[in-house]
């Protein structure tokens, strides 16, 4: 009886079963006819009343998933699907639906696993390979990602979001011809795919396709207002194109998207440099740093703009991340003794090395001789067209050519971090000069020889460009904005009483029939161009090393200096405490010599003036007969 009986309850029991069935089956059709359409709430509402009836059912525990992941919801997202997979394991457009949504969260390496699964249960499912691939890439399987997207390809060849991938694996290994190529075809086949002409705006801005990619880019914007890398690349077009106030305009839109992105922190202030805002700069690379506390250009970038603003001893402190920025990175001495950072060492010998510039060597070449007074021995390395001038630097020993073999030594110190060591402050710069000295014998030869063969009047050297440091883009950029035409000198060389003589090496050449006299084919070494520096009444030169070795063997600079000026000028001054002799000539706008020049122009028109009147007041000598 009792057999009976319960055959008899389970017979009952499946009508019940299958109409349950059908239920959900009318439920899941409902609900994907509202997912796909953007109705989530009456989708997520169709979806719980699936699992009321089956709390297990792994369709709709996917799917609400889904719609949990759409309305910013992943705690519940990831839960669900977690629910969702054990039910059953092996269907791969559950793991393939798991993987892309890990992907999405985050979870990278998850994800793998996941679409790896996914991959092996259905491998002739496109999207599958392409979604491996992207998760492949994020973990750097550049090599794998590639094959994955190659697959994929392989599966469905129209398919645009397979060849944007691919792209972005050309792009990475830097095959932008391949990349430009990649994208465009997803475009052909998907003209509105927003983020392929992102990220053909963004090969093309590396190719220097600057007004191309800008369209691409404003393209991708208009498509997708929301797509922050297409805003950043935009922004960094603006910066190539000089258009620096719309370069600020994107870098703050791509921020405001995507606040977490340091890259556009530090892109932001190094705008703010450019314009001359350097606390503004401040904050931007602050921020970067907060989000990325080894970031060494934000870091280098930081002590720039302290410096500028006379906040030395953190400055200083920020300087010495430059030793991970390429291509001081490659440069840095690997020496077996300690560095000197100040500390007492009497007796000992410590090797002072040039690092960067010929402007920078004479500039801090000065603090030789504190580390002298503190009883150390001292040991210059230089480059050699320096090594003979700077043999008469007071307090030092010796002096190397780089390169050369070094003499034994205890410590040593790049010549930049001086400051640091000896914590120098705005107040304690040791700004006297001269500090540097022309040999005597070679400044007397320079003086009888201009005596013979110019007219008089006030001698003044000039130099209007500086050299180009091509293995270092961002230098070679200041580089240019350092440097002016020669043709705007004509309103100087045009002012009369004056005698001009170009202090200029390489560079573009002087302005067609100027008068300037040129004997810098004669000057081998510093020592050279010292000696004919010191017969000279004023120095008129861009930011260049003749400014900072007129300055060190105390004669009067005119600095002609650009609107983003180095950090060495500090903001808002005419003087500098770094050469007492030294005025400075600022652009009032990025780009504006004229203004500069015309400045000039009025102060040595007013120079030769007063030297005229003084030639005329003056009397004759007495005829002794």
């Amino acid at each position: 009886m009792r057999r009976k009986r319960r055959r008899a309850d389970q017979q009952q029991k499946l009508p019940a079963a299958e109409e349950s069935q059908t239920e959900i089956q009318r439920l899941l059709a409902a609900a994907l006819r509202h997912h796909p359409a953007g109705r989530l709430a009456e989708a997520e509402g169709l979806y719980r009343r699936i699992l009321a009836l089956d709390p297990r059912n792994p369709d709709g525990l996917l799917l609400l998933a889904t719609i949990a992941y759409q309305t910013t919801r992943p705690d519940l997202a990831h839960e669900l699907i977690g629910q969702a997979i054990p039910v059953a394991p092996d269907t791969a457009s559950y793991q393939a639906n798991l993987g892309k949504m890990l992907l999405q969260l985050g979870h990278t390496e998850a994800a793998t696993a996941c679409l790896r699964r996914s991959a092996a249960l259905a491998p002739d499912v496109a999207e599958t390979h392409k979604s491996l691939g992207m998760a492949l890439h994020r973990i750097g399987e550049t090599g794998n990602a590639e094959d994955c997207y190659r697959q994929a390809l392989s599966l469905e060849p129209q398919f645009p979001a397979a060849l944007n991938g691919l792209g972005n694996v050309h792009l990475e290994l830097g095959r932008l011809d391949d990349a430009v190529a990649c994208y465009r075809q997803a475009l052909k086949i998907d003209p509105g795919y927003a983020d392929a002409l992102g990220n053909l705006g963004n090969a093309l801005l590396r190719q220097d396709q600057l007004n191309e990619a800008a369209e691409c880019l404003q393209r991708a914007i208009t498509l997708s207002p929301g797509l922050e890398l297409a805003h950043f690349y935009l922004a960094e077009v603006r910066r190539k194109q000089e258009r620096l106030d719309e370069a600020v305009a994107g870098y703050r839109t791509a921020l405001a998207l995507n606040p977490d992105r340091e890259v556009a922190h530090h892109n932001l202030g190094a705008m703010y440099m450019r314009l001359a805002h350097p606390q503004a700069a401040i904050t931007c690379f602050r921020a970067a740093i907060r989000l990325r506390p080894g970031f060494p250009e934000a870091h280098t970038n930081l002590a720039m703009s302290l410096l500028t603003l006379g906040e030395m001893p953190d400055g200083w402190q920020e300087h010495e991340w430059r030793w991970q920025v390429s291509p001081l990175a490659e440069a840095k001495r690997d020496f077996s003794q300690p560095q000197w950072c100040g500390a007492q060492a009497t007796g000992k010998t410590l090797l002072i090395h040039a690092e960067q510039g010929y402007g920078d060597t004479l500039q801090f070449c000065r603090f030789a001789s504190l580390v002298r007074e503190r009883g150390l021995r001292v040991i210059v390395e230089a480059p050699s067209p320096l090594v003979r001038l700077l043999s008469g630097l007071r307090g030092v020993e010796q002096v190397v050519a780089t390169g050369g073999t070094l003499p034994p030594f205890d410590l040593h110190c790049p010549m930049l971090s001086l400051p640091l060591a000896f914590g120098i402050t705005v107040d304690s710069i040791p700004g006297g000069t001269p500090y540097l000295f022309a040999d005597s014998a070679e400044v007397a030869a320079w003086a009888a020889r201009l005596a013979s063969t110019t007219q008089a009047g006030p001698r003044i050297g000039l130099v209007w460009a500086g050299s180009t440091r091509t293995a270092w883009p961002a230098a070679a950029e200041i580089d240019r904005r350092r440097s002016l035409p020669p043709a705007l000198l004509r309103p100087l060389l045009a002012i009369p009483g004056l005698q001009f003589y170009s202090l200029q090496i390489g560079g573009p050449p002087a302005p067609a029939a100027s008068p300037l006299v040129d004997f810098m084919h004669e000057m081998h070494d510093f020592a050279d161009t010292a000696a004919l520096v010191t017969n000279l009444d004023l120095v008129v030169s861009v930011d260049t090393a003749v400014a900072h070795l007129a300055g060190a063997l105390g004669r009067p600079v005119c600095l002609l200096d650009r609107f983003d000026h180095c950090w060495r000028w500090l903001a808002g001054r005419r003087d500098t405490p770094w050469y007492q002799p030294l005025r400075i000539y600022r652009q009032p706008r990025p780009g504006d010599w004229d203004s500069v020049v015309a400045e000039l122009a009025a102060d040595l028109s007013e120079l030769s003036e007063g030297w005229r009147a003084a030639l005329q007041n003056s009397k004759p000598p007495i005829d002794a007969k």
